[in-house]
């Protein structure tokens, strides 16, 4: 918790009217929480989400801590988060979905006035939050509030476009610092750096972000430093020849070679090897101080060598200043160097067995500055593996996305560290290919093939089994792609394959990787898929039972203070929203947020069950049917009545000190009773006899949720965008009576 708060004993604040036996209060950015117990407050607003349970759309119930045992505190979730909503706009948004429904031939048409333009961002489909910019403030809190419910501990952005979206990650910063000033718990940030050239935006990231010190609360530390995933052999400042037309294949019995002359130290030296698609290929570079006739400094040989692949000849110590020759020899299988048939490189030549020919080789010297020695200091890095078949070539790699079944990334200690798990592959057959081609990997694959019932898209069958395979292998870290990418170019050249109309990393609903919620389609299934699966992986706190207790509904709070356990929410998350979206035309407006509420208890007697809310400033004057509503599961059946709900309470007031209790039947809701409810402050109530519930006696548990006006369309979308509820989304509070 940021040192901007005051925490403090004292307990007057207009109408709030709390008792000091109740614990001490919380005061940030004008939102009052009371920490009940003891007299240190907690420094975390712990929302005990790992306890609360759902069920989703297709009847897939959340595991809790009786199926996935204790929390693993040595096991970390990372998700892939893109920061590029807005930064590349034009025209649109493009919804690929949406076009296709217009036109089912436009993929044959790429001069349909219904594409954006060529390389133009379109989106696969809509998020549940619209077609939403990344500076979209609401939509940052619930992004946050939504990982950190699922038990995600670091979103890692994608920056590997040579853009690192500062304007976009500041805000988010921004917004998730205020959430964590609060007491609310936010994922915490890395970032995935472009695979072979990172230099340029680590080094602004670190001049950016790192060397200031900015919101270092929320930097992801692995090993004890921030991780960064970037080749840290790659951000020394480089000389050499990039140039490069003609591949100089190397025959057995000869050698190839360039000379170069170098004014700093230098510790790694490389150079890029074609093997013509070939896997088999072995090589050994060697280097020479002045020539090829010099003293040798080292050499290494390379095997399976990958087409096209830099091959580094690394020195513990530093080489000094002059003029160094550089040469390849000892080939098994086909291999060469990667050359220019002219002189490119003034500062040495080509040569062909130690004599000199015309043109230069593709060679990099990678020398140090101070300020690269002091990033490579503050970091902890990771190799980030783009390749989605080939797995780690050496130990401190990560992957972000593979195909199934995922490699385990292992660190220098041997460790098993870190896998991949992905929600869809832009592969077909063992090549890197487009998501609209034919054969990609899309949601529905498993098991070698797609699987193509019509509804198989909502179960999340690919990413389940790329699930099951990390579990299998249990690393300390599980990477997840991803949350929130929704665009794509349009191309119509990718990797050799030419269509007239392509899309690379995202096309369609089951062509996509996202699991953050989209309008219409598999709505929110990913999202309680993850949550689940993290569970699994991660573990889960138990829910303590509640012990019975007499409540005098009497608007006077002090018989609730030993009543436990409390159940929390979020503060803060009162939906209060205002931002234009893609199109420059539309502002998503959101005032519903009114009550936010930030925790309930819950106890029974004999003949009657006590609910119990509190909110973070006084309660709104009641009105409507919106107004502080208490949802109630008691039959342990969340496939049947509404969502899930058999009844209602509190959304009619017959008169005062009372509240309607309604029943759902078939298609709406009935009265079928009355509770007693009283309300003072910030605090609220009530009791609902069990005869109203039509019990005979308190079930085994109640799964149970508060709410105010959050309804709208009446689906599960409701809970998500509007008002507030307690807990989120489709989460439920579990009292466990017995």
């Amino acid at each position: 918790m940021r040192e901007s708060l005051v925490i403090i004993m004292r307990m007057t604040f207009g109408a709030w009217r709390p008792r000091v036996s109740l614990g001490c209060l919380i005061i940030a950015g004008g939102c009052l929480v009371k920490w009940v117990g003891g007299a240190e407050p907690c420094r975390i607003w712990d929302t005990f989400s790992d306890t609360w349970v759902a069920t989703d759309a297709l009847g897939r119930v959340v595991p809790t801590h009786a199926e996935v045992g204790a929390p693993r505190a040595d096991r970390t979730v990372g998700i892939f988060y893109f920061l590029w909503h807005g930064a590349h706009i034009q025209g649109g948004p493009y919804d690929i979905t949406k076009i296709l429904a217009q036109d089912p031939e436009a993929m044959r048409k790429p001069d349909s006035p219904l594409w954006g333009p060529l390389h133009a961002p379109h989106h696969w489909g809509e998020s549940v939050f619209g077609y939403y910019l990344t500076r979209d403030e609401s939509v940052l809190r619930k992004h946050a509030q939504m990982l950190s419910d699922a038990g995600v501990d670091v979103v890692v952005f994608d920056v590997t476009n040579q853009i690192t979206y500062k304007d976009d990650y500041m805000a988010l910063l921004r917004v998730w610092s205020e959430l964590r000033a609060l007491g609310n718990r936010t994922p915490q940030v890395a970032f995935l750096c472009p695979f072979w050239d990172p230099a340029k935006v680590v080094r602004e990231l670190w001049r950016d972000l790192y060397s200031q010190g900015l919101f270092a609360d929320l930097w992801f530390r692995w090993d004890g430093k921030p991780l960064i995933l970037a080749d840290p052999a790659l951000l020394s400042e480089r000389v050499g020849n990039e140039k490069r037309n003609t591949p100089t294949e190397l025959l057995p019995g000869h050698s190839i070679g360039q000379s170069f002359v170098v004014s700093e130290q230098f510790a790694r030296v490389g150079a890029c090897f074609p093997t013509w698609k070939t896997t088999n290929a072995c090589i050994t570079l060697k280097l020479f101080k002045d020539g090829p006739g010099g003293e040798e400094l080292g050499q290494q040989r390379f095997t399976n060598v990958q087409d096209n692949d830099w091959c580094y000849l690394v020195f513990r110590n530093p080489i000094s200043p002059g003029r160094y020759y550089l040469e390849a020899t000892d080939v098994a299988g086909r291999i060469g160097w990667w050359s220019h048939n002219e002189d490119v490189f003034a500062g040495g030549s080509a040569y062909a067995d130690r004599a000199v020919v015309a043109g230069d080789r593709a060679f990099r010297v990678f020398t140090a500055s101070a300020e690269t020695k002091r990033i490579l200091d503050f970091f902890t890095f990771r190799k980030p593996q783009p390749d989605y078949f080939r797995g780690p070539t050496g130990p401190d790699q990560w992957s972000w996305l593979e195909v199934y079944p995922q490699h385990v990334f292992t660190n220098s200690a041997g460790q098993k560290e870190q896998m991949s798990v992905g929600v869809a592959q832009n592969a077909v057959g063992n090549r890197l290919g487009s998501m609209s081609e034919p054969g990609a990997r899309g949601r529905s694959f498993h098991k070698g093939a797609m699987d193509n019932r019509p509804d198989a898209v909502r179960y999340g069958l690919n990413v389940s089994e790329q699930w099951e395979r990390a579990l299998s292998e249990d690393p300390r870290f599980i990477f997840v792609t991803g949350w929130n990418e929704w665009i794509a170019g349009r191309f119509a050249e990718f990797n050799g394959v030419r269509l007239p109309v392509m899309f690379v990393d995202q096309f369609d609903q089951e062509h996509s990787r996202d699991i953050e919620p989209m309008r219409g389609g598999h709505g929110d299934d990913y999202y309680y898929q993850l949550v689940s699966y993290i569970r699994r992986y991660k573990g889960a706190r138990p829910l303590s039972s509640i012990k019975p207790a007499v409540i005098s509904i009497d608007g006077e709070f002090d018989d609730w203070r030993a009543v436990e356990p409390e159940f929390r929410d979020t503060v803060g998350d009162a939906v209060n929203r205002s931002h234009r979206g893609w199109d420059r035309s539309v502002t998503y407006e959101n005032r519903t947020g009114r009550n936010d509420i930030v925790a309930a208890k819950a106890t029974f007697g004999e003949k009657e069950f006590f609910v119990y809310v509190r909110t973070c400033a006084p309660l709104t004057p009641p009105g409507g049917t919106n107004w502080m509503v208490l949802l109630l599961d008691v039959d342990a059946n969340s496939t049947n009545a509404w969502l899930g709900y058999d009844f209602r309470v509190n959304a009619f007031r017959p008169s005062e000190g009372e509240s309607a209790v309604e029943r759902w039947e078939s298609s709406g809701w009935r009265r079928c009773g009355t509770a007693r409810c009283k309300f003072a402050g910030n605090e609220l109530e009530l009791s609902v006899p069990w005869s109203a519930l039509q019990l005979g006696q308190p079930p085994a548990t109640i799964d149970f949720k508060w709410t105010d006006n959050c309804f709208k369309t009446g689906d599960w979308t409701d809970f998500t965008l509007n008002g507030d509820a307690a807990p989120n989304d489709r989460f439920n509070y579990r009292a466990i009576l017995h």
